[in-house]
């Protein structure tokens, strides 16, 4: 039976040189983050730590789904082919399933005295954090009135031995709570951590209301996600996660939370939340503990939300005049996922502005500057992006603003909408058109393409080097 946990992908990464195993001593407080940040961001590498301060039973995992390469690792796919193919399988959901047999979240359960939230290796992330955070829970719940799940994403501040913070922007999993706090119930949760990166992606991938995104999920997988039941709440849970806490969100009670380094590489500021009580914790007898880096630029957190991104935005833009000969479509992590480039080959003037307008519009608010660049450029290579503009853009004609736009939650400069909550935030998005005029001749367009060495993508450098 194929393995549904994240433990094969951490094997895979280590096979083929994308993770670095740390033996020296780390600590959660003070320097596991910083290693893990600077591991992928300097070396490229995913990092999984065997010593970890004041942890000795545990392990713990990040940075391993921080590019498309490591996405490709863990959802088996080819990296050329990686955006195509998950919009594809994700045409064709997949149901879940209740497993049989004993389930390895099950190996250790916790309740009543026995539940420390302090024993897990929770980190102090970013350096102005208002504690410790798990930041890779994804929330299970129910909608009190079809019964359907819903997954999401959700940061938890650690604020004693059995409760957290339960951060909720505006969105699905906030409709629901509102709904339990309507009936003057707490909304039952059951959050897990440490599963199968195409599990991962589901619950935060913007769907439809009311679909389940553990169909999604078993699409991505090729076969249904085996579920179990939780052992306090009505709720199911992948069989193979390694952590699973089971609680409540309490009705209408909040409780000071934050700050909190967040996916925009800025800090979402100190204020209140919502309150998570926890009631079991179900574990694996020899746990690895997903430490999520959430923060500045580059982390999971951004490439997470990146690939949903790229993902929903190339699926949608193919349903626009006939896909505007679109050829890649690229999340710019290191702009904390609020840049879209969209790498195509304009035929006729002005589809490069429909496809930046189409983009801007998609299912996703994160985005709020888009650039579209021609097909000699690489869109993973800011370098040659910035060239594009300064090159080929008359921003007189080429930069266009459209103001008083709804933006990303987390967009700290946008103004929050007056009456609206914190996170309803209405700003200015702005697309540029950095592509060559498409009715330039091609003897027009010499004067526009990039002088590269002469036979530069023949010549191997390993050939020379002494």
């Amino acid at each position: 039976m194929p393995d549904q946990s994240f433990r094969t992908m951490l094997a895979n990464l280590e096979q083929q040189g994308e993770l670095i195993r740390f033996t020296t001593e780390v600590d959660p407080l003070s320097d596991m983050a910083a290693v893990e940040w600077r591991a992928f961001n300097e070396l490229g590498k995913a990092s999984l730590f065997t010593n970890i301060k004041g942890h000795g039973v545990w392990l713990a995992c990040s940075q391993i789904v921080a590019d498309r390469k490591k996405w490709a690792i863990g959802l088996n796919i080819e990296e050329a082919n990686l955006l195509d193919q998950m919009g594809e399988r994700l045409q064709t959901p997949i149901a879940a399933e209740m497993t049989k047999g004993d389930a390895p979240v099950k190996e250790v359960k916790k309740t009543g005295d026995e539940i420390d939230l302090y024993d897990f290796p929770t980190l102090m992330t970013s350096e102005k954090d208002g504690g410790r955070y798990f930041a890779s829970g994804i929330a299970v719940i129910k909608d009190p009135d079809t019964g359907i799940r819903n997954l999401s994403v959700h940061r938890q501040m650690v604020t004693g031995k059995d409760k957290t913070g339960f951060i909720m922007i505006p969105r699905q999993a906030r409709q629901i709570y509102e709904k339990y706090c309507a009936r003057g119930e707490a909304m039952p949760v059951a959050m897990v951590y440490g599963v199968h990166p195409a599990i991962f992606f589901a619950s935060s991938f913007t769907t439809t209301f009311g679909n389940d995104e553990l169909a999604l999920a078993g699409a991505l997988m090729g076969e249904p996600v085996r579920l179990v039941k939780c052992e306090s709440i009505d709720m199911e849970v992948p069989a193979e996660a390694e952590i699973v806490i089971e609680g409540e969100v309490l009705p209408n009670t909040l409780e000071p939370e934050g700050p909190f380094g967040e996916v925009t590489g800025t800090y979402a500021g100190g204020a209140k939340s919502e309150v998570f009580q926890v009631k079991a914790i179900t574990q694996r007898k020899d746990p690895i503990f997903y430490a999520l880096h959430c923060g500045f630029p580059v982390t999971d957190a951004q490439s997470t939300m990146g690939i949903g991104v790229e993902v929903a935005t190339k699926r949608h833009l193919k349903d626009v005049e006939g896909g505007l000969n679109l050829l890649d479509v690229r999340a710019v992590t290191e702009a904390g996922v609020m840049m879209l480039i969209l790498k195509m080959r304009p035929k006729h003037s002005g589809q490069a502005k429909t496809a930046l307008m189409a983009a801007l519009s998609g299912p996703y608010l994160h985005p709020k500057l888009a650039i579209a660049v021609d097909e000699d450029i690489d869109a993973n290579d800011l370098r040659q992006i910035a060239w594009s503009m300064t090159t080929r853009v008359h921003a007189e004609r080429d930069v266009t603003m459209i103001p008083e736009t709804r933006v990303f939650a987390l967009d700290n400069i946008s103004p929050v909408a007056p009456g609206m909550g914190n996170f309803a935030r209405v700003g200015t998005k702005w697309m540029i058109d950095a592509t060559i005029p498409a009715h330039l001749s091609d003897e027009e367009r010499t004067n526009f393409e990039p002088a590269f060495p002469k036979n530069f993508e023949n010549v191997d450098l390993k050939d020379y080097l002494p």
